[in-house]
């Protein structure tokens, strides 16, 4: 079966992580914030934030401006916003792709963040739509958003790859019958996308 569509995680493949583990981290020294007391607030919230359920100011709210800070919400936000940098090789990768097949993001986002890093890296120009957990309401690696990405494209899971760098979320990809890749660079990816005919 010859891939017609090629998914893409946008977060540790396209660019860099949003509000990952590291991110947070960086940012919450920046700030002078609690890492342990604001990890704890951030488990309860997280995944209502990136189902989509609960803006980035309601999160913020909750995990840092609970109490009185010297910081404003706007330059908290800026800062995490900083932490978004391009995988260049990667981003050249998918544009050159682009002409050849069909191109989504598949990805576990807050909205607000998703169409900042959408919008700041111009993935609209070769994303033909984003399967967004914050806006689907089911995140990966639930088989479900797998599925409901491919129903949405009209496409055979035989007929399209998965580029992920979560083993477990390329994992969850091939059990529901998409190829995937796990992603470790650009040039190992440009390797295992030409084993499956992707050129």
């Amino acid at each position: 079966m010859t891939i017609r569509a090629v998914f893409w995680d946008i977060g540790g493949v396209l660019l860099t992580n949003g509000w990952d583990r590291k991110q947070r981290a960086d940012v919450l020294s920046r700030f002078g914030l609690d890492l342990t007391e604001f990890t704890e607030r951030h488990k309860l919230a997280a995944p209502e934030l990136e189902l989509g359920r609960m803006t980035l100011d309601e999160y913020l709210s909750q995990t840092v401006f609970h109490a009185p800070r010297d910081f404003t919400r706007e330059d908290f936000r800026a800062a995490m916003e900083a932490e978004s940098r391009p995988h260049d090789d990667a981003l050249a990768l998918a544009r050159d792709l682009s002409g050849r097949y069909r191109m989504y993001a598949l990805n576990n986002e807050g909205h607000d963040l998703n169409e900042c890093r959408i919008r700041n890296y111009a993935l609209h120009e070769f994303l033909l739509a984003f399967f967004s957990s914050c806006y689907l309401g089911v995140m990966k690696p639930n088989p479900a958003i797998y599925r409901l990405g491919l129903n949405l494209a009209s496409l055979r899971p035989e007929e399209t790859v998965m580029i992920d760098d979560r083993a477990q979320n390329a994992e969850a990809a091939r059990s529901v019958g998409m190829h995937a890749v796990r992603y470790e660079n650009a040039a190992q990816l440009r390797e295992e996308l030409a084993a499956l005919g992707v050129k």
